[in-house]
């Protein structure tokens, strides 16, 4: 790379005068205090994902001074930058509706900005996958960090975690064992710190899944948000920035399809959220690697769960951390990891694996003698209900109800399930199978994590705990039950799901992978001349611009013009 394409002279604002261009940069970055010696450094980049909104990246500004000393220790120049901050909880109608929004800004900030090289700050569900697209598209020199997940929270001596807990303890006070003063007093005590969810959500699976992708240095996906060794880490990251800004390491050359083959791995083995599949997947698109389904779905037949940790065990995040982090569950499934692959520590992945501690006693990662889940965490299905796949996390459903069969109870959209499902008049029976359309990428829109559909209020009172619930949406990595999602195509692209009537009869066997209505196809023929599109498209702003290019599940939910090999119309 040459002087000119580095530090302050990179991507010179066009005035016709380059000379002129960068003298106009150095008087206005001069006004910042900086002096000619600091300007002369390598610039880091540090992307500044704190918001008021987001208790998730709470500690964003003190990992950004933690970043900022790694990066002047080793003789850079750091400079944060704000970028888009999502929190699932505080994104109307959903993160995953702004996650390519946030992907663009992290690449055309990137790219638009004077930096040899950035760090990323994620941290809640949405925010590492979009700063890892948007890293891949402009592919200049990066490495990530993350927030780190929540210490637990107790109520009455139990032990909480957000949110397999919220979901749990919610389920009890909506079936009337938990009383609406209690439930107040516990919502004060699920969350209790910064971070994200403390159990194997989406964040703690996209943590991890980057750290086997080689993107994070080693040992930073499980360090909670309020250990000392998240700072430790993050200064660590600052000082590793400057090194592969001056190695012009690119994360194309991490994120190649064998690291992208450790990070499905890793996701079968800690039993990590269904999530992971369309974030990889578009992450991947981003380089032109197309991810194959049936090949992560042999990794899950072969790779047990081995983490036990919430939904799918017993532990939270902070444990796996004493426990050793990534390092313990890659020993476990070490011969069936490329460890070959180059990491942005410089190193490749056995390096790191070589240079983590010893292992000790513990409880939280199980050998693969003694897995938690035997037939992997995560079951790819197809079927005549989801041609183009559908997905199921095993690992957290109801054994016996994993080959069912039943009566569809079907509501139509959102709107429809809030207002009829909890009614008294509601004919539902458990077992009986829960059906909710329109609720996918373009239908909700942006594929809510709508998926957790609650069980009947009568049903839930009567004891019921798990009923087979299917829709075209996403779930929470923090849920439970036995929950068949991301069906595709989704119901608002009229797919088979839009077909679907009350009182039909759907079957459901993960053993065999498939998920199919038992319908006839004349009948199904008459409902797909009656079937209409259930709205309209938007005419203006982002929401246009999702609606006319966002792809579905099994592509990612990207949209179609940011892959590099853009699917044909």
């Amino acid at each position: 790379m040459s002087d000119e394409q580095t530090g302050m002279r990179k991507g010179l604002a066009q005035y016709g005068d380059a000379e002129f261009s960068l003298f106009l940069r150095k008087a206005f970055i001069k006004a910042m205090g900086y002096s000619d010696d600091a300007l002369s450094r390598p610039i880091i980049g540090i992307t500044n994902t704190y918001s008021a909104y987001n208790a998730c990246h709470r500690n964003v500004p003190d990992l950004i001074d933690a970043i900022k000393r790694g990066v002047m220790l080793a003789g850079g120049m750091p400079l944060e930058f704000p970028i888009i901050s999502m929190h699932e909880s505080f994104s109307h109608p959903t993160s995953m509706f702004l996650r390519n929004l946030m992907s663009m800004d992290a690449e055309e900030m990137v790219r638009a900005q004077p930096m040899d090289a950035v760090v990323l700050i994620g941290g809640c569900d949405k925010t590492v996958p979009a700063l890892l697209m948007g890293a891949a598209s402009a592919d200049v020199p990066a490495i990530l960090t993350v927030t780190g997940p929540m210490i637990t929270g107790s109520h009455k001596g139990e032990r909480l975690g957000a949110c397999t807990d919220c979901r749990r303890l919610w389920a009890q006070h909506r079936a009337g064992a938990i009383d609406g003063d209690e439930i107040e007093v516990i919502s004060g005590k699920l969350a209790p710190g910064p971070g994200t969810c403390m159990v194997m959500g989406t964040a703690s699976t996209m943590a991890l899944c980057a750290e086997a992708l080689g993107m994070m240095l080693p040992g930073g996906a499980a360090i909670p948000a309020v250990d000392a060794d998240r700072l430790r880490h993050a200064e660590a990251t600052g000082a590793r920035a400057v090194a592969i800004a001056q190695e012009k390491l690119k994360p194309s050359q991490v994120m190649t399809p064998a690291a992208f083959g450790n990070a499905l791995r890793v996701l079968q083995a800690i039993g990590g959220s269904t999530n992971a599949v369309v974030h990889l997947v578009a992450m991947a698109g981003r380089l032109g690697i197309e991810l194959d389904m049936t090949e992560f779905d042999r990794m899950g037949q072969e790779t047990p769960v081995l983490v036990d940790l919430k939904p799918s065990g017993q532990h939270y995040m902070e444990d796996l951390h004493r426990a050793g982090g990534l390092a313990t569950i890659l020993r476990e499934i070490r011969d069936q990891v490329d460890l070959s692959c180059l990491t942005v520590s410089g190193r490749t992945l056995a390096d790191n694996l070589e240079g983590a501690p010893p292992a000790w006693a513990q409880e939280v990662v199980r050998p693969a003698s003694n897995p938690v889940h035997a037939g992997g965490g995560l079951r790819v299905l197809g079927g005549s209900l989801a041609p183009n796949g559908a997905l199921i996390k095993q690992a957290a459903a109801t054994a016996n109800l994993l080959q069912h069969e039943g009566r569809a109870v079907v509501f139509t959209s959102l709107a429809d399930m809030a207002e009829r499902l909890d009614s008294p008049e509601l004919d539902v029976n458990a077992d009986d199978v829960l059906v909710l359309q329109n609720a996918g990428p373009k239908g909700a829109p942006g594929m809510p994590e709508a998926g957790y559909i609650p069980i009947p209020r009568k049903l839930a009172a009567a004891g019921v705990k798990d009923m087979v619930r299917i829709s075209d949406a996403r779930m929470s990595g923090t849920a439970f039950g036995t929950i068949v999602l991301h069906i595709s195509p989704e119901a608002a692209e009229g797919g088979p799901l839009a077909l679907v009537q009350t009182g039909d009869r759907i079957r459901l066997d993960v053993a065999a992978g498939r998920i199919d209505l038992l319908v006839d196809e004349v009948e199904l023929a008459r409902r797909r001349a009656q079937w209409k599109r259930p709205a309209a498209t938007p005419e203006r702003g982002y929401a246009k611009l999702y609606f006319d290019e966002v792809l579905q599940a099994e592509h990612g939910c990207d949209f179609n013009f940011l892959r590099a090999k853009p699917l044909p119309r």
